[in-house]
């Protein structure tokens, strides 16, 4: 199985690569830049969890699945890109490379997120599935992507920067600008598997686990390691509501450790695949931070 998941991720690499938009414009550096942050790189873990799904309960439609992995993968970017403008966080790097704001121009760099937001939406329409099951993706990632989900966490932490709350709201934020895109991705991996709805029940809790995690992981690498150490701005949550900031470093580990409880036992409820898969993916996350 963990030999299956590496020749997908590389051949999901691949197909990124070759699936870059192909635009006719006098424009100095729009096609260019369109794509750079998607090639970037990063940890590809909402597309990883997609195609883990479909590994797992429908291996035969793993070529199908690779258009909406990209899909989630562009429109996750989009987010980071406008994440990252000086309205937002004024982040100077991101996964490695300089923030698109900083190396053309903050005009440009929205223009590329709000490009890769509707592009995400034209991959899931090319996507060799049925209909029905397209119908599905796109409600999954237009609801958890937007503002039922990712833009409502992301406005909520933005209007209350700078003004303490109570974990309980910290929480709620965490779960919609982090946490539904991340149980969109298993979510719609179920849907293009086909799994039933008491999995997609699991896969759903599941992913809303996971999000926490690893918004909470974030929080405290923003507070811990170097640039070079993560690959993008840190110390850069100072201002903001997050877990460091209103429990402490061991407070907020102390966290972290009951949400690892949490997700093994929600993992155990999948097939053997899955928890087999998950875990290989999981493995170095849920190291100590």
């Amino acid at each position: 199985m963990k030999t299956l998941l590496q020749n997908t991720l590389d051949d999901f690499e691949s197909f990124i690569a070759l699936n870059a938009p192909k635009i006719e414009s006098f424009h100095p550096y729009y096609e260019s830049a369109l794509w750079e942050m998607v090639l970037g790189g990063g940890k590809r873990f909402r597309p990883q969890l997609l195609m883990t799904i479909v590994l797992a309960y429908a291996p035969h439609k793993i070529q199908c699945a690779f258009l909406p992995a990209l899909a989630i993968e562009v429109l996750h970017t989009y987010s980071l890109i406008h994440d990252d403008l000086p309205s937002m966080d004024n982040a100077s790097l991101r996964r490695g490379l300089k923030t698109l704001h900083t190396k053309y121009d903050e005009a440009g760099a929205i223009l590329i997120g709000d490009a890769l937001n509707t592009y995400a939406f034209y991959l899931l329409s090319q996507a060799k599935l049925k209909p029905k099951t397209k119908i599905k993706l796109v409600k999954i990632l237009s609801k958890n992507g937007g503002i039922y989900g990712m833009v409502l966490g992301q406005a909520l932490d933005c209007y209350f920067e700078e003004k303490k709350l109570p974990l309980s709201s910290l929480k709620t934020i965490h779960i919609n600008k982090t946490a539904k895109l991340i149980s969109a991705s298993l979510q719609m991996g179920g849907a293009i598997a086909n799994v039933d709805k008491k999995t997609l029940k699991t896969l759903k809790k599941l992913g809303i686990l996971l999000g926490l995690f690893f918004q909470i992981r974030d929080d405290i690498i923003d507070s811990t390691q170097s640039e070079k150490e993560a690959l993008k701005t840190t110390n850069n949550d100072t201002n903001k509501n997050s877990y460091v900031n209103l429990l402490g470093l061991e407070g907020a580990r102390y966290e972290l450790e009951k949400l690892k409880t949490k997700i093994d036992s929600k993992i155990k409820k999948l097939n053997t695949n899955s928890q087999e898969i998950l875990n290989i993916i999981l493995k170095k996350y849920l190291k100590e931070v």
